[in-house]
């Protein structure tokens, strides 16, 4: 008879860690009593500023951290009572590029393979090498690629054994804007197959586009987590921004109430709640104030604009390194 998969493929209960001082230094409480669900099938961003407890949160996932309290499942699986299982159900992707330089990716990929006991006719080692982009390079020396390339052979490593379970930590840092959009077609390919990705990333444009539910950590505290359009439409912010026949150097004296600013390019950006006004009622504003309007857009508030409010800290932009 088989068995059902569980709905959740990430389960965090009360999962705290401290990591003790010494000497004279105090302990530092790196999480504190999280409760985190990820669904099966979910791309899933977990974001937060750095040190907010993203990475220790997945070191203890990939069993390099002893959390100090807590439950942990994976897929379905106790980390603690069956930890071997367990670790089989994810694959990560590290921040570090922790590569040795004498394997070629092809080597690298079968080494991995071998220690997750897959055996040599079941190695996928050339369609994810052709994957994330490495194949005219399986037999060169890692040692030879380049920064992106190492990082994609890490994806590739995280890939071996065919795990329901992916976590991505930074994966398109230093890849160039080509092969980040090749790697995000491999991974949507692979969650539309149900496989469950774990995202954490400070591109929040990322996040925002390729994600349907976001987590939010803050000093090892969670502070948000729902779909992310739920997530957005809590800030119930719009901006209208007009352009006129000249650049504008002050806000009108009619529309100066605290709401309106000028931008770096000489536009009237006005900002409203959803909830409370109607656009029309302020075009009317705007027309009574005796602007003329030459071209005007919307824009609603990004993912961003709450990461912003819920932490204090602004994400990265993207990046076209190489």
């Amino acid at each position: 008879m088989a068995i059902a998969p569980p709905d959740h493929a990430l389960s965090i209960k009360g999962l705290g860690k401290i990591y003790r001082g010494g000497g004279k230094r105090p302990d530092k409480r790196a999480l504190h009593q999280v409760d985190l669900t990820v669904p099966r099938g979910s791309f899933f961003a977990l974001l937060g500023p750095n040190g907010a407890g993203k990475s220790t949160m997945i070191n203890i996932l990939a069993g390099l951290v002893n959390k100090t309290e807590g439950q942990v499942e994976i897929f379905g699986i106790d980390l603690d009572r069956r930890p071997r299982l367990a670790r089989r159900a994810i694959g990560i992707v590290p921040q570090e590029l922790n590569l040795d330089a004498f394997f070629t990716p092809r080597e690298a990929l079968d080494l991995q393979a071998g220690l997750y006991g897959v055996p040599a006719k079941d190695r996928i080692t050339d369609e994810l090498l052709e994957a994330v982009g490495l194949a005219d390079k399986a037999d060169a020396y890692a040692r030879t690629l380049s920064g992106g390339m190492r990082r994609r052979l890490l994806v590739a490593k995280a890939l071996v054994h065919r795990p329901p379970v992916v976590v991505l930590d930074e994966p398109t840092a230093g890849v160039d804007v080509e092969l980040r959009r090749s790697l995000w077609r491999y991974m949507r390919d692979l969650n539309e197959q149900g496989v469950t990705i774990v995202l954490t990333t400070h591109y929040l444009e990322e996040a925002q586009e390729l994600c349907d539910r976001i987590a939010i950590v803050d000093q090892g505290r969670l502070v948000a987590c729902d779909t992310t359009t739920a997530l957005l439409h809590r800030l119930d912010e719009k901006s209208l921004i007009v352009r006129g026949p000249q650049p504008f150097t002050q806000v009108p004296a009619a529309l100066d109430d605290g709401g309106a600013e000028i931008d770096g390019e000489g536009r009237l950006v006005l900002r409203y709640r959803r909830s409370t006004m109607q656009i029309e009622g302020l075009l009317d504003r705007v027309r009574a104030a005796g602007v003329t309007i030459v071209d005007l857009t919307t824009q609603e508030a990004d993912l961003e604009d709450l990461f912003v409010r819920l932490t204090g800290h602004h994400a990265e932009p993207l990046s076209d390194a190489a």
